[in-house]
C-alpha cells in the first residue's frame, strides 16, 4: 500500500493541469486534481474561447457594411448584448463539462476548492489533508489593477465577458495583446473605444512593422490610441467616470478596462512551506523539466511565467507526465512559438522580429502591404501586411509576420515550415495558390532592405 493518498496531486484544472492529470493517470498514477472555480481554466472560462466568440460577434457590423459593395442591402438591429452573453455562457459551460467528464473517464478524482500546499508532499483542501508523492502547480495567472485613487471603478478581462450592460464609451488601458483584442471587440460592438498605453508603441515585443500597421488600422477605424500616457486617478460622477492622466489630460468615459498584464496566481498557495522558490513577479521558478526548487513539486503553465499561452501549458503538462510518470524525460522548446493576436485586423507571427534577428547578424527583409481582394469591391480601405525575415547566409527563414484576415490560420501552417527550418528557396519553389493572400509568402522576389 502506498504511503501517500495520491501519486500526483494537481492544483488547478486548466489546460496544463488537466493534460498532466489525464496523461499521468494513463501511465498508471493515482491522480487528484483540485479546482476552486470551474474546470477548463482561463482559456475556456474567461480567456481564449469567450474572447474569440466575442471577436466573431464584433466582426458583423463591418461585414454588414462591406456587404453593400457586393450588392447586399443588410440592415441590422442593435446588438442584443444579453443574448450574446448567454450564448457565450452556454458554450463555455458545455466545454467545462467536457473537461470534467474527461477527467472522470481518465480515472482522475476532481475535487472542488482552493488547495493550499502544507509541505513537500501535502496539501489541504476544504479542511481536509491529502498527501501526494508529487504535487503539480498549475494555477495559472490572474489580471491585476495597479494601486491608484479610483481603481475600484475599473474592471479587468475577467469581468469583461459578463458586464451587465454594454457601455456607450470605454477606455481600455494597456498595450499588450489582451488590451488590443478587447479594444477591437468593444469598437466592433459599436462602443466608442479609446486605448491608452504608457509605452511608446502598442504590442511591445512584436515586430515594429506589425505594431505600426495595427496602430494605423485601428486609427482608420476610428478607435482612439494614445501612447506615453497613464492613469493617475478615476472619479465617478453622474455623467460618467472622470479619468485623469499623468500628462495633465483628462477624459470622461462610461467604463475603464485594465489590461496591463497578468501575474502568477501564487498568493496564499503555501509555497513557502515547501521551500518553493518564486521569482520577482511571484512566478514559480522551474528547470527545463518543470521541477521547482523542491524535488517533489513541479509547475506548468502561466504560473511559471515562461510563455503564457494555452498550447504551451498543454505541452508542458504532457512533458511533465512523460518525465515523472513514464520514465521519458522531456523538455519543452520555447524558442519557436507560432502565435496569433485576435485584433482587428488579426495578427499571426512565428519566429524572430526584425530587431531580434538583426541582433544575431545580417538579415534580408521582405515586406508587402496590399488590400485583400475582398476589400477591393467592398471599398474597405484596410490593408494586409506580410513580412519575411531571412538569414542571407543560410537562406533560413527566421521570422514571418502577418496582419490581416485569417492571419492566425495562416501562421499555424507557416509555423510548421519555420519550425522545420525552411529556407526562402523552399518557399520560392512552392506553387502559389491563387487568388489568396497567403500566396504573397511564396512570391517575394527582392528584399526591401538588407
Amino acid at each position: 500500500m502506498s504511503e501517500f493518498d495520491y501519486d500526483l496531486f494537481v492544483i488547478g484544472a486548466g489546460s496544463g493541469g488537466v493534460r498532466a492529470a489525464r496523461m499521468s493517470a494513463s501511465f498508471g498514477a493515482k491522480v487528484a486534481i483540485a479546482e476552486e472555480y470551474r474546470t477548463g481554466g482561463t482559456c475556456v472560462i474567461r480567456g481564449c474561447i469567450p474572447k474569440k466568440l466575442y471577436v466573431y460577434a464584433s466582426h458583423f457590423p463591418e461585414m454588414f457594411h462591406d456587404a453593400a459593395g457586393y450588392g447586399w442591402d443588410v440592415s441590422s438591429k442593435p446588438l442584443d448584448w444579453s443574448r450574446l452573453r448567454q450564448n457565450k455562457e452556454t458554450e463555455i459551460s458545455r466545454l467545462s463539462d467536457i473537461y470534467a467528464r474527461n477527467l472522470g473517464a481518465s480515472g482522475v478524482d476532481l475535487l472542488a476548492g482552493r488547495a493550499v500546499i502544507t509541505g513537500p508532499h501535502s496539501v489541504r483542501l476544504n479542511d481536509q489533508d491529502y498527501s501526494a508523492r508529487v504535487i503539480l502547480i498549475a494555477v495559472g495567472a490572474t489580471p491585476f489593477i495597479p494601486d491608484f485613487p479610483g481603481r475600484e471603478f475599473a474592471f479587468t478581462s475577467n469581468e469583461a465577458f459578463d458586464l451587465e450592460a454594454l457601455p456607450n464609451r470605454v477606455l481600455v488601458v494597456g498595450g499588450g495583446y489582451i488590451a488590443v483584442e478587447f479594444a477591437g471587440i468593444f469598437h466592433g460592438l459599436c462602443v466608442k473605444t479609446h486605448l491608452v498605453y504608457r509605452g511608446e508603441k502598442i504590442l511591445r515585443g512584436f515586430d515594429d512593422d506589425v505594431r505600426d500597421h495595427l496602430t494605423k488600422a485601428y486609427t482608420q477605424k476610428g478607435l482612439g490610441i494614445d501612447c506615453g500616457r497613464n492613469i493617475t486617478e478615476i472619479q465617478k460622477h453622474a455623467d460618467g467616470l472622470h479619468v485623469q492622466f499623468d500628462d495633465g489630460a483628462s477624459m470622461i468615459t462610461d467604463a475603464v478596462m485594465y489590461a496591463t498584464g497578468r501575474v502568477p496566481y501564487t498568493r496564499g498557495l503555501g509555497l513557502e512551506t515547501a521551500g518553493v522558490k518564486l521569482g520577482a513577479r511571484g512566478e514559480v521558478c522551474v528547470d527545463a523539466f518543470s521541477k521547482t526548487s523542491c524535488d517533489s513539486i513541479y509547475a506548468v503553465g502561466d504560473v511559471t511565467d515562461r510563455a503564457a499561452l494555452t498550447p504551451i501549458a498543454i505541452r508542458e503538462g504532457a512533458a511533465f507526465a512523460q518525465t515523472v510518470f513514464n520514465d521519458n524525460p522531456q523538455a519543452v522548446d520555447h524558442s519557436i512559438i507560432p502565435t496569433a493576436v485576435f485584433s482587428q485586423p488579426e495578427i499571426g507571427v512565428v519566429g524572430l522580429t526584425e530587431d531580434a534577428a538583426r541582433d544575431q547578424g545580417a538579415v534580408d527583409i521582405y515586406l508587402t502591404a496590399f488590400r485583400p481582394l475582398a476589400h477591393t469591391v467592398s471599398g474597405n480601405p484596410e490593408q494586409m501586411l506580410m513580412k519575411m525575415i531571412v538569414d542571407p547566409t543560410s537562406d533560413r527563414i527566421l521570422g514571418l509576420h502577418i496582419v490581416g484576415p485569417s492571419a492566425g490560420e495562416m501562421i499555424q501552417a507557416f509555423g510548421v515550415a519555420v519550425t522545420m527550418g525552411a529556407t526562402k528557396a523552399q518557399f520560392d519553389a512552392t506553387v502559389a495558390v491563387h487568388p489568396t493572400a497567403a500566396e504573397e509568402m511564396v512570391t517575394f522576389k527582392e528584399p526591401i532592405r538588407r
